[in-house]
């Protein structure tokens, strides 16, 4: 069922991935029709995702099997832009990272770290590395802290797990540092993907299933937001206090044929 209050006509989406596309290895039922549908528009389509335990050559590859027609340069992820950033402002972070990603930053040094970076790290949030990151803010002059996103969960397979936001905030409390958030809900991040398909806000409509990073999110930066009933939707999402979709619809299925018949009406 479709709850509309208004969707103008878009040149380009931008879809989150998890809860969108797929929970956990598997695709969410007509999800795959749904993606092959809105490309086979000629409509412009990015991946943007807080993913952190994937890199982006594995990520393409693990939607590629689930049948997503994509490339690695269709994902946005917030790794390689912390990676740049650090690198730009010659910052050496202690990662507090998934294994499978700390390649991403090879080329940042990390010697005498005077920064933390904080991702999905999933079994690996120990509190031995979580001390270990607490001690590095403790002891610089200028402690800065980077989240790779601001989630409070996530859905893996068939249940809720903690993301990455609870693990930030912990440190945040203990360390008396505010965290710099790379990723979704910053503006930033939906500009970066948007300018990749040289677009801009007023150009786009962003799908997730995240009311507050990925529709708050996306509304604070300009675009429009539709909010799906998958992955980590729970009920009175809709009803957000400080979040109005512009439309709620029940999976990616839906939400396309809305995307499209809005650009059909204009």
């Amino acid at each position: 069922m479709v709850v509309a209050i208004s969707i103008r006509p878009v040149k380009c989406v931008l879809l989150d991935i998890s809860g969108v596309l797929k929970n956990g290895k598997q695709a969410i039922p007509k999800s795959v029709e749904a993606f092959s549908k809105l490309r086979a528009s000629g409509m412009p389509v990015k991946l943007v995702t807080n993913e952190t335990q994937e890199t982006r050559r594995a990520l393409a590859s693990t939607l590629k099997s689930l049948g997503f027609d994509l490339q690695e340069n269709d994902i946005t992820l917030p790794c390689p832009a912390a990676a740049r950033y650090l690198k730009d402002e010659r910052l050496r972070p202690y990662l507090l990272v998934h294994p499978n990603v700390r390649e991403e930053f090879s080329d940042v040094d990390q010697n005498s770290p005077n920064c933390v970076v904080v991702g999905d790290a999933g079994q690996n949030f120990t509190y031995e590395l979580l001390n270990d990151a607490f001690r590095v803010l403790l002891n610089v002059e200028k402690p800065r802290l980077f989240s790779l996103g601001r989630g409070k969960y996530y859905r893996e397979e068939n249940e809720l797990v903690l993301d990455v936001g609870a693990f930030a905030t912990a440190l945040e409390y203990a360390a008396g540092v505010k965290a710099e958030i790379v990723g979704k809900p910053q503006k930033e991040f939906f500009v970066s993907a948007l300018t990749d398909l040289n677009m801009t806000a007023e150009d786009a409509v962003m799908v997730g299933d995240d009311v507050l990073h990925d529709i708050g999110g996306a509304q604070n930066s300009g675009l429009q937001g539709v909010l799906v009933r998958t992955g980590k939707f729970r009920t009175g999402d809709e009803n957000h206090p400080d979040v109005k979709p512009d439309a709620i619809v029940d999976d990616l299925a839906e939400a396309v044929e809305l995307i499209l018949n809005s650009n059909r009406l204009k």
